[in-house]
C-alpha cells in the first residue's frame, strides 16, 4: 500500500494537514533535544520529511522504513536501508536517538517494535514519535471527525489511492490508548515519557528517555 502512495505522498500530506505537520515535524525534531552530530535513526522515514528537518538542525540521520516504494522516492540523498521495526540490523546501543513519524498503528507489533527501538538506542539517548490524535472534545473534536473519516479518504482517492486514504483514517484504531502506550514505552526501557497534543489534539508528540543498560537480543538455539 504504501508503495503505491509514496509518488504523492508528500502533496497528500500537506492538503489532508492543511499543511500543518511540517510545523509538528520541525516541533518532534527540536523536542529531542541532543547535541549536534549525533546520529538520529529516522524510523519509517518515508520520503524524509523528518529527516531534511534533523540534517537542518545539525544531526546526522540514517533513513529505514520497510516500503521500498518510500524509499525510492525519498530524495533526501542520505544513508537508507530497507527494514523492519521489530528486527531492525543495528547493534545494541548504536543510535543517539530515534525519530518517527505517523507509523506506530502500522507497525504490526507495536510493542515488539518499541523494545527493539530501546535496543538500539542507548542510555540517555532520547525518541520522539509524532502520531495522529484526536481532539478529546467540542466542535474541533467533530471538526476533525468530518475532516479526517469523510474528507481525506476523498481527497487522497482523488489525488492518489483511494483504499489506502480509507485505510488511514481507520488505522486509528490501532493505536493503544494513553495509558497502554506510556507504559509500552516504559517496558521498552524509556523513562521521563511525555505527551504532548498539538494544535488542540490533531497530532499528538511523545518523547522519552531511555535508561539503565542496552537491551539484548537472545540468541538463538543452536
Amino acid at each position: 500500500m504504501f508503495d503505491t502512495i509514496a509518488p504523492r505522498y508528500d502533496l497528500v500530506n500537506r492538503i489532508m494537514t492543511l499543511g500543518l505537520d511540517q510545523g509538528w515535524r520541525r516541533a518532534t525534531v527540536a523536542s529531542l533535544g541532543l547535541p549536534e552530530g549525533s546520529v538520529l535513526l529516522d524510523l519509517a522515514c518515508g520520503t524524509g520529511d523528518l529527516s531534511r528537518i534533523a540534517v537542518r538542525d545539525g544531526y546526522r540521520v540514517i533513513g529505514a522504513d520497510l516500503s521500498m516504494g518510500m524509499l525510492t522516492a525519498n530524495s533526501t540523498g542520505l544513508a537508507l536501508l530497507e527494514a523492519d521495526a521489530a528486527a531492525m540490523p543495528f547493534p545494541d546501543a548504536s543510535l543517539d536517538g530515534v525519530l518517527c513519524g505517523y507509523a506506530l498503528r502500522n507497525f504490526t507489533d507495536l510493542a515488539l517494535s518499541l523494545r527493539e527501538i530501546g535496543r538500539v538506542v542507548r542510555p540517555g539517548g532520547r525518541i520522539a514519535l509524532l502520531e495522529v490524535a484526536q481532539p478529546p472534545r467540542g466542535l474541533l473534536r467533530t471538526g476533525h471527525a468530518i475532516w479526517f473519516e469523510r474528507v481525506v479518504p476523498v481527497l487522497g482517492g482523488a489525488l492518489s489511492d483511494r483504499d489506502a486514504y480509507h485505510y488511514l483514517p481507520r488505522s486509528t484504531a490501532y493505536l493503544p490508548k494513553e495509558s497502554d502506550l506510556r507504559q509500552l514505552l516504559i517496558n521498552a526501557g524509556f523513562a521521563t515519557v511525555t505527551r504532548r497534543l498539538l494544535h488542540g489534539g490533531l497530532s499528538q508528540r511523545w518523547t522519552a528517555t531511555k535508561v539503565g543498560m542496552p537491551a539484548h537480543r537472545t540468541p538463538a538455539a543452536a
